[in-house]
């Protein structure tokens, strides 16, 4: 038994070197549609950043602006009344 696993290991070692071999069968690589496809979805993606970046923008001004509290607008609502 033990000299059927030691075969057994050696077959799967060698067939493993041989998949992994620089000779063994390649893809054909991406065709113009694939291609095509890929670059619209990042295109996509790149039209969809550049809000995102303008709306964190705002709200991280937004966040440290500092208001004046005298000129707030209720306040100028009672001066009018």
């Amino acid at each position: 038994m033990r000299t059927l696993y030691a075969t057994l290991f050696i077959l799967i070692i060698t067939a493993a070197q041989a998949y992994a071999a620089a000779g063994a069968a390649e893809g054909e690589g991406f065709s113009l549609l694939a291609i095509g496809f890929i670059s619209f979805g990042v295109l996509i993606l790149l039209f969809q950043f550049v809000p995102a970046l303008l709306l964190i923008g705002g709200m991280v001004v937004a966040l440290f602006k500092t208001t004046d509290k005298k000129s707030s607008g209720l306040a100028s609502a009672d001066k009018i009344a």
